[in-house]
């Protein structure tokens, strides 16, 4: 078994943060979105990992051979980026035909990862959504079979999202569907999309079932990123750093604060993530994520994310900044 997990994106709708910071490196909730992806699969029993790397990639091969030196893990370049089934396709000759998991790189789902990962029959994730027609979408009997996949319909004749993870047992069927849409140049919406290697593996004749996740949290923008964090803070439980005690200052739960980090005379939560050695005098943030190294004084926050390396003084705001930034918001 061998867990794919394509992070070449550029992650423009997180900008200005993926400027200079991967998106499957933005924190949450205490991790990063990469990490509690791989942390999953680990737990499940996966130990060998295929990352299909790109913009920004020497970040994400320098974290996971950091945090991961006991697995197994290969990172592939994705030059141009053409869609996640060229994505996938590239890893073909590493995979051979083992069993793969696939797991998209903004992929945080609830789940029964080990339930997945030993199936013995390939399963797509999918979660029922108001407006399916930004996603690939399920169509499913009353077996629980798949019968058919759509990238993005304009009607929709069902309401079951994939959320971007597939667990394929036929692999070599999936190669043979991908390199021939790849020859064929069968797009959809301007790219090789994986759905149309799984429409097509199914009208080869694979059994693929849909498996429905229990939670699925949207890390592809600002205000749902957010949101994800406060969920899963609620979810996997408060974490504090013991090492520096916080000078008069009032936690108020659930937040994750690293290591190394001084805080004085600050109110800090709820739904607040702070990265490692972040300094925060005089302050109150709530609804917000810190990333490292950051330096804030003076500041009243409320559902903000604030990147990297950036230091902040002045009066309350809604903020959206990139790392290494210095912003000054004191009265003129």
């Amino acid at each position: 078994m061998k867990a794919i997990i394509p992070v070449a994106g550029a992650g423009t709708k997180l900008r200005p943060h993926t400027y200079t910071q991967p998106k499957a490196l933005i924190p949450l909730a205490g991790k990063t979105i990469l990490s509690i992806i791989v942390d999953q699969l680990v737990e499940a029993g996966v130990k060998e990992f295929i990352f299909i790397i790109g913009y920004l990639g020497d970040k994400i091969q320098d974290f996971v051979e950091e945090k991961y030196p006991y697995l197994e893990t290969h990172f592939i370049q994705q030059h141009e980026r053409m869609g996640i089934g060229h994505a996938i396709l590239l890893t073909r000759e590493i995979v051979k035909e083992d069993e793969i998991i696939v797991v998209l790189g903004d992929s945080i789902c609830e789940y029964d990862v080990k339930e997945v990962v030993d199936s013995q029959t390939s399963l797509l994730a999918v979660k029922r959504v108001d407006d399916p027609r930004d996603f690939g979408v399920a169509e499913i009997n009353e077996e629980g079979l798949i019968t058919r996949v759509v990238e993005k319909p304009q009607i929709p004749k069902s309401n079951m999202a994939l959320t971007g993870i597939y667990r394929i047992r036929e692999t070599r069927l999936l190669f043979e569907c991908l390199d021939n849409n790849f020859r064929g140049n069968v797009t959809s919406y301007g790219e090789f999309n994986l759905t149309d290697a799984l429409e097509c593996m199914i009208g080869g004749g694979a059994t693929i079932r849909a498996y429905k996740v229990k939670n699925w949290f949207d890390c592809g923008k600002k205000e749902s990123l957010l949101a994800s964090n406060a969920t899963l803070l609620k979810k996997m439980g408060q974490s504090i750093a013991a090492d520096k005690p916080f000078e008069n200052t009032i936690i108020i739960p659930p937040v994750s604060i690293a290591a190394g980090c001084d805080i004085s005379n600050s109110i800090i939560g709820p739904n607040v993530a702070i990265g490692e050695c972040v300094t925060i005098s005089d302050s109150i943030i709530k609804d917000s994520i810190i990333g490292s190294f950051a330096d804030l004084k003076d500041i009243v926050l409320t559902q903000s994310l604030i990147g990297s390396d950036t230091e902040v003084r002045g009066e309350s705001r809604s903020l959206n900044i990139g790392d290494n930034t210095e912003i000054d918001l004191g009265k003129r």
